[in-house]
């Protein structure tokens, strides 16, 4: 198939692009390269530079070039720059998101997975969270992410449109040809190896919660099991697939949770990184974060009941070695 992979320069796109062109596909990236980097796609796959919020792009592009299913990887998701700046979320992540799935309705594309977030959970009231659980975000980050949620339900009662959302709270590591690299970089694992690399402390917030060693828990899945993911809830919205059929010819929107139904407590992800790479983690005690719960792990079961997947790299030592490599690799990120 001919697949649209918006954000796909990005950390999780690119790494799913290198899956969907590993697997036979033909992967078409579009991309404004805000955050992505050119230099991630392999060789073959063709970059559109621009928004999917802007009707002068998308349109033209699926007009010129049909495609068979959209990936959509592109969203803001920080959560803090989302409380300071709620209209740049709700304008690019719901009304940016309302324009792409309207031009897919124009040009009859009816498939369409997203890639989500469990921040539209909230603070749970049981752990393992499971898919039934009450729809609480904290942030308009995942304000912003339920929203487009739930538009595609109604998309697929009104419009036929199938469709998987992949629920997911972390992911870490690389590929054999991607890593992870953000401005500022906000996620764990590498915030932990620039410490081993740089000296500088990284800190850990809060370290008094009522966990086995103080500090948070949380799932974390490695950059190819989501990327895999990804690939196989593409495969569930072929027109075919009961399991995005909905009644008398709809099409349904199903919400899938992505994990490893345990999690990491941030002390035990300290300790990979210095059994990985032999060198010690200079850390800190920071106060806490406010709205951060003491453990948040997904219950991934009815991602492996419908889709068949389960992670291949569930031990934190090899997600952390996958990343440490790729760092070594390019020291210099996408410039080396």
């Amino acid at each position: 198939m001919r697949v649209l992979v918006t954000g796909g320069a990005g950390y999780v796109g690119s790494v799913s692009v290198e899956a969907l062109a590993a697997a036979g596909h033909e992967v078409v990236v579009l991309d404004d390269l805000s955050r992505g980097h050119r230099d991630s796609l392999p060789a073959g796959v063709r970059l559109v530079v621009g928004s999917y919020g802007d009707p002068a792009i998308i349109r033209p592009l699926l007009a010129a070039m049909p495609v068979d299913a959209v990936l959509h990887c592109a969203a803001r998701s920080l959560v803090s720059e989302s409380v300071e700046n709620p209209a740049l979320y709700y304008r690019e992540n719901v009304a940016g998101g309302v324009v792409l799935l309207e031009a897919l309705r124009e040009a009859g594309v009816y498939r369409f997975v997203f890639s989500s977030t469990a921040a539209v959970y909230g603070t749970p009231e049981v752990v393992p969270i499971t898919e039934d659980a009450p729809l609480r975000p904290l942030s308009p980050y995942g304000e912003t992410k339920r929203t487009v949620e739930a538009a595609l339900h109604w998309y697929g009662a009104a419009y036929r449109l199938r469709s998987v959302s992949l629920r997911y709270f972390n992911v870490a590591g690389a590929s054999a040809l991607n890593g992870e690299v953000h401005d500022p970089e906000t996620h764990l694992v590498p915030n932990v190896l620039r410490a081993v690399e740089t000296g500088q402390p990284v800190t850990i917030f809060g370290g008094d919660y009522p966990t086995p060693d103080g500090t948070c828990i949380r799932d974390l899945i490695a950059v190819d099991d989501l990327a895999r993911a990804h690939l196989l809830a593409l495969e569930a919205t072929a027109p075919d697939d009961p399991r995005t059929a909905g009644p008398t010819g709809r099409g349904l929107a199903l919400a899938l949770n992505l994990g490893n139904g345990a999690g990491f407590s941030v002390r035990e992800v300290v300790a990979a990184a210095q059994d990985v790479t032999g060198r010690p983690v200079p850390s800190r005690i920071g106060p806490r974060r406010a709205g951060d719960p003491p453990v948040l792990v997904a219950d991934a079961s009815r991602a492996r009941e419908v889709l068949g997947w389960t992670p291949a790299c569930p031990d934190i030592h090899d997600i952390v070695r996958s990343a440490w490599a790729w760092r070594q690799a390019h020291p210099a990120g996408y410039r080396a």
